[in-house]
C-alpha cells in the first residue's frame, strides 16, 4: 500500500506535494503501476524496468494454453509439473536463482507456488490504462527476466509516457540495467527534470 507512504511524505516540510514520484526496480516494474493507477497524488512515474504481466512470465515455455497451465499451477498438486519445473531449474543457474529468490520472497516450498504466485501480480484488464501521471518506462534490451515486457507496459498506457531503451552497446542491457546503474539513474533523473519542469511551465 502506497497510501502510507505518501501520508509520511507530504507530513514532511521539504516535500513538495506536486513532485511526488514512484519508482519500481524489477517486480516493482509492476507493483508501481498498479499503486499509480490508483494513487492519484503520484505526480510521475518511473518503472525499471517495466512490466504489465508477470502470469506471462510464469507461464512461458510450459506446456499448454495460459488458461490450462495456470489451473495446473494452482492446483493442490502436479508432480509432472513441478518435474518439469525442477529439470528447467538444474539446467539454466540463472532460473535456479530466480526460482529460490522467489520461494524465498513469497514463502513458499516450490517453483509451481512460485510460478502461481507470479499469476496474480499483472497490470492488465484495464488497470494499466487507469495510470494518469507522466510514466517512464525503461527497458534493458536483452533483460532475461522481463524482455518485452516494457514495450507491453507501454503500449497499454493512456497517460504521457516515455519508452527509454538500454542496450548492449551502453553496458546497460541487462535486468534493470544493472550493468550500468549511473547511465541509467541520470536518465531518469533528466526525465524527472524535464517532467516537472514541462508541469510547472505548463
Amino acid at each position: 500500500m502506497v497510501g502510507p507512504v505518501i501520508e509520511f511524505a507530504l507530513s514532511r516540510p521539504d516535500v513538495d506535494p506536486a513532485r511526488i514520484a514512484l519508482l519500481g526496480n524489477s517486480m516493482g516494474g509492476v507493483l508501481t503501476p498498479r499503486a499509480a493507477a490508483f494513487e492519484p497524488r503520484i505526480a510521475a512515474l518511473i518503472t525499471l524496468d517495466g512490466v504489465y504481466d508477470l502470469g506471462t512470465i510464469a507461464t512461458m515455455g510450459l506446456p499448454g494454453d495460459r488458461a490450462e497451465i495456470e489451473r495446473r499451477l494452482r492446483a493442490d498438486s502436479d508432480p509432472e509439473l513441478d518435474e518439469v519445473l525442477d529439470r528447467a531449474a538444474q539446467e539454466s543457474p540463472t532460473l535456479r536463482w530466480a526460482i529460490a529468490q522467489g520461494r524465498f520472497t513469497f514463502g513458499v516450498d516450490t517453483a509451481r507456488e512460485f510460478c502461481a504466485a507470479y499469476l496474480d501480480y499483472h497490470v492488465r484488464d484495464g488497470i494499466a490504462e487507469r495510470i494518469t501521471c507522466p510514466t517512464l518506462v525503461c527497458a534493458g534490451t536483452e533483460d532475461g527476466f522481463f524482455k518485452g515486457q516494457p514495450e507491453l507496459l507501454y503500449a497499454h498506457l493512456t497517460c504521457p509516457k516515455t519508452l527509454l531503451s538500454f542496450t548492449a552497446a551502453e553496458g546497460a542491457d541487462a535486468h534493470c540495467q544493472s550493468g550500468a546503474q549511473r547511465l541509467a539513474f541520470a536518465r531518469v533523473y533528466d526525465w524527472l527534470d524535464d517532467t516537472f519542469e514541462a508541469a510547472v511551465s505548463g
